[in-house]
């Protein structure tokens, strides 16, 4: 199952201090982390909004817990704040159309 993933509203910096130390520690291993699963193929597209602290990707998973777990283990997980919407497939969506159409038309018969 596909889950269009965007985290938003990532961390600010108050000195170049703080922003040296938030980079190193924790912007560049989330960015190591989600590169990892793309060359896993977990992650299948994504990447950063221009000019935005946030991430948005298409992750491949077998449950909603595979995907929670996942986002868990990533660096700046309780940094972000998370929104994830399981997909159907165009394919599946147009068989229960499809279905539907058929009742609603064997109804109105």
């Amino acid at each position: 199952m596909h889950y269009l993933v965007s985290a938003s509203e990532g961390p600010g910096f108050a000195s170049p201090e703080e922003t040296l130390k938030v980079l190193e520690d924790l912007v560049l291993p989330l960015f190591e982390s989600l590169m990892r699963l793309e060359g896993e193929k977990k992650i299948l597209a994504g990447g950063v909004p221009l000019g935005d602290r946030a991430v948005v990707f298409i992750t491949d998973a077998a449950s909603h817990d595979e995907v929670d777990r996942m986002l868990r283990g990533l660096p700046m997980w309780g940094l972000f704040k998370w929104d994830v919407i399981a997909l159907e497939t165009f394919a599946g969506r147009a068989a229960q159309e499809r279905e539907f159409v058929q009742r609603l038309a064997q109804a109105l018969a």
